[in-house]
């Protein structure tokens, strides 16, 4: 006779059971896994174009050196603190391997062949590259990612060709635990809001310059921006309703939670279309579908498309496995199979509560071993988006000359640069130099070293990190001395637009990090500056 314990422990890791008055997720997940391997895509696509420029052996913080350096410093121990596949090589051959099978593996997801099979070559190529980029992988979005992609491995159901997964349903703690990331993700970054003791969030007026200074900022954004203040105080009103009250509709009945959706969703996108934050809000997007049911999705999809999508009906009942040797298999494998998920769900909802409660008591002596432990996989993690508004807008140039008098800018792929040039929309591809930028220059340049190693790349005209800029301004020869120089930006007014175009304003501030230059032996050296620009904005 099995324990109470047991029994919970089974009702919690089995598969979930649907019922009249409780419908069943098995729509909502197979939206969601759709929606993820479309994410991890987006994330490899774009690390395509730039990983050589960025972490390659010639590129800006080359892996190679970083691994190298925490070999050095730990030992067998560095294998867990830096999870990744690159410790068997980083070489420009490795990193596009790396990419290609994310790639693969993505599509795999979106096309539903084998998803477990791709979630786990995502999730460990994901994590392979975020362990090893330091600088250029220190965003929420990743974290959100990893502890999605980690999730949806007990989420998603098993075979090659599952269809919506009928004889597998997912089982309610993995689908909690997602939902456990949904709520955190708003709620923790209600509170960051309110704890930071930034006044604009007090006083209304956080989103009266948002638009402008965030860190890629769209078209749309620029008419938003112009709209009136008794808007933007509405929308710090709403947000902050929404991330400290209405996300706990999560726990309620599903009227509630269906209510959720509908008033969160929109928020998300109003964000994506005024701001390229990358894939972040296309997570979160996809994690409010773990609030809806069946029942809901059944009443809103034609019934074609529910069966085109379903495939042929489940020739067994939730749970139940044909016979043969693989079913035999299978079910002598379900202790330990469920033994390891019980312990994983316990470690990440542990990790993740525990950084929770650590906001409101932030001494509490609970025991922080497993929080560390699963720090580098960044699967439990903390959220806290815009704790601190910025109200000002800086961008840092790159810029060369053969003299040292006339100098001309490399021109940016993404970011604000040509005044007369109108902010894109791109998300979620993520242009993670430029988005480095944007950090970095609201800090001083020694808290943001691969500035320096940018211009270092650019004297030697190296072509994986000019690949990612527009174009290289001096693809004839390298240029004698390149700089970073900082700027402040502001969105133009209507009349100013109408009258020559421009979309940007800006005013020059001075240089923001040391320049470098090639002597004649090739050897480069720092330059001094006397009018650089003061540390901070």
């Amino acid at each position: 006779m099995e324990t109470r314990l047991e029994a919970a422990a089974k009702w919690l890791l089995g598969p979930e059971t649907a019922t009249a008055g409780r419908p069943g997720h098995l729509w909502p997940r197979w939206i969601f896994l759709r929606a993820l391997g479309l994410i991890y895509f987006s994330a490899f696509y774009s690390l395509l174009f730039q990983i050589r420029g960025l972490i390659g052996p010639n590129g800006v913080l080359p892996a190679q050196d970083y691994l190298e350096a925490v070999a050095a410093a730990l030992s067998w121990h560095r294998f867990w603190f830096a999870p990744t596949l690159l410790w068997l090589g980083a070489s420009d051959h490795a990193l596009m391997a790396l990419c290609w099978a994310g790639i693969i593996a993505s599509l795999l997801i979106v096309f539903n062949a084998w998803p477990r099979a791709g979630l786990a070559v995502a999730f460990v190529c994901f994590v392979s590259f975020v362990a090893a980029a330091r600088d250029f992988a220190n965003y929420q979005s990743d974290g959100m990612l990893l502890e999605a992609g980690f999730l949806a491995l007990f989420f998603a159901p098993a075979g090659f060709w599952p269809g919506l997964g009928r004889a597998n349903p997912p089982s309610r703690a993995s689908l909690f635990l997602l939902q456990w990331e949904w709520f955190r993700i708003y709620f923790e970054s209600g509170v960051v809001k309110l704890a930071s003791g930034d006044p604009s969030w007090r006083r209304f007026t956080a989103m009266d310059d948002y638009y402008q200074n965030g860190p890629l900022p769209t078209w749309i954004g620029w008419y938003v921006q112009h709209f009136p203040h008794w808007f933007h105080a509405s929308t710090v009103f709403v947000t902050l309703a929404i991330e400290l009250v209405l996300v706990w509709m999560m726990f309620l009945p599903r009227r509630f939670r269906i209510a959720c959706f509908c008033i969160v969703t929109p928020l998300q996108i109003g964000i994506i279309l005024t701001a390229n934050y990358a894939f972040l809000n296309y997570v979160v997007l996809s994690l409010g579908f773990l609030l809806l049911d069946d029942r809901l999705v059944e009443w809103i999809v034609p019934q074609r498309i529910r069966d085109f999508i379903a495939g042929r009906p489940a020739q067994f009942a939730p749970g139940e496995a044909p016979a043969g040797w693989r079913a035999r298999w299978r079910n002598q494998l379900a202790p330990a199979r469920m033994a390891v998920a019980g312990v994983c769900f316990v470690l990440l909802f542990y990790s993740s509560t525990a950084q929770l409660v650590w906001y409101f008591l932030p001494r509490l002596p609970l025991p922080r071993k497993p929080v560390q432990m699963l720090e580098p996989f960044r699967i439990a993690n903390s959220y806290g988006l815009f704790a601190v508004m910025t109200h000002a807008r800086y961008e840092i140039e790159f810029q060369g000359s053969m003299d040292g008098k006339n100098w001309t800018p490399y021109p940016f792929r993404y970011k604000p640069q040509d005044p007369h040039e109108a902010p894109g929309i791109y998300a979620p591809y993520q242009p993670r130099f430029e988005w480095n930028l944007w950090f970095a220059s609201l800090g001083a340049w020694p808290q943001y070293r691969f500035v320096i190693w940018t211009e270092e790349r650019l004297l030697q005209n190296e072509p994986d990190v000019l690949a990612l800029f527009a174009r290289n301004p001096f693809a004839d020869a390298p240029p004698q001395r390149v700089r970073a120089v900082i700027y402040q930006y502001w969105f133009t007014d209507a009349k100013t637009k109408r009258e020559n175009g421009a979309w940007w304003r800006r005013e020059f501030l001075g240089e923001y990090a040391p320049s470098l230059e090639r002597e004649p032996d090739g050897k480069i050296v720092l330059v001094p500056v006397a009018n650089r620009r003061p540390s901070g904005p």
